[in-house]
């Protein structure tokens, strides 16, 4: 068996003259987390479909579970679990009793059921909820009960589009565990997500923006891999420092962070060159100091370098 779960090559959708996805060239490896992370429209959901056989391909080719998306529909179909944005739970239905129209769907042995049951409410602290209606739970445990409907047929792979989003923080850790407890079984995992310390539990993280893959590694080479200094500044007027400093050294240079300036220098020149643009338009910087990037650095420099080249 090969170890490459997903492999995806030139692969691109268009909706009328618009690339929603294009020249997307990936590998995800059996038993890793992947995660997707991307402002809104940048491709995710269109890439998640793409991969799972829901939407066709305009261009390129993509296999998973070691069968190509055009012709090896029905293979993909029974080694994989997709679960949406609105994943379809059933309102009317009681928790146990989603999971055995799913249990249904995907055909799994009767035999397997009960254990396959008992396992996942447990698995997903849902047992004491067992004979609530789906449409009486809160927020979290919908998203939970979704996941447990997922696993219900054991896949392979499983493919989540922004399981997480609205969800309180200790349903989102909730989730996570979950997750964790799968990778420990081998089930390789494909998540796009809007949470970047989310995607810092990812083995590989993969940046999309505007329909293209524009950076994939671990979260540390990622962060290694912002050239030169961050410098945090801290001004009395940030909004004003960082127009100042952008119009001076680049809208992609620097960023602002609440109430914090993160500034992207060559070197130290730069971090004096800096200092001098600000004090002659008078603004004071109480304090300064170099920190390590965090994913959401990474995001929003390359984010913001693409923008500034497709201007160019």
């Amino acid at each position: 068996m090969s170890d490459v779960a997903i492999a995806a090559s030139g692969l691109g959708r268009t909706f009328g003259d618009m690339w929603a996805v294009r020249g997307l060239d990936l590998e995800v490896r059996r038993g890793e987390i992947f995660g997707l992370v991307g402002p809104d429209g940048a491709g995710k959901t269109t890439t998640m479909r793409l991969l799972t056989g829901i939407l066709a391909a305009s261009e390129g080719s993509a296999t998973v579970a070691g069968f190509p998306i055009l012709g090896g529909e029905e293979q993909i179909k029974s080694r994989i679990s997709y679960m949406s944005q609105r994943f379809g739970l059933y309102g009317d239905l009681t928790v146990e009793e989603n999971l055995r129209f799913y249990a249904d769907l995907y055909e799994v042995p009767r035999h397997e059921r009960e254990a396959l049951e008992g396992r996942l409410l447990g698995f997903s602290n849902l047992t004491p909820f067992r004979k609530r209606l789906a449409r009486n739970l809160s927020g979290g445990m919908k998203q939970k009960l979704g996941l447990a409907c997922a696993l219900i047929h054991k896949p392979e792979i499983l493919f989540l589009d922004e399981p997480t989003n609205g969800v309180d923080p200790v349903s989102r850790r909730d989730f996570w565990r979950i997750l964790y407890a799968m990778l420990k079984e081998g089930v390789t995992i494909f998540v796009s997500t809007a949470y970047l310390d989310e995607a810092e539990r990812c083995t590989r993280v993969g940046l999309m923006h505007r329909g293209r893959l524009i950076q994939c590694d671990t979260p540390q080479k990622l962060k290694e891999g912002i050239p030169g200094l961050l410098l945090e500044l801290e001004t009395e007027r940030p909004r004003a420092a960082r127009e100042i400093l952008a119009e001076k050294l680049g809208w992609n240079r620097i960023s602002l962070f609440g109430g914090l300036l993160h500034l992207y220098a060559a070197d130290e020149s730069e971090v004096e060159q800096a200092r001098t643009v600000l004090q002659e338009a008078g603004i004071a910087v109480r304090a300064e100091k170099i920190i390590t990037p965090t994913l959401e650095d990474v995001f929003i420099h390359q984010v913001t370098r693409d923008d500034t080249e497709a201007q160019a």
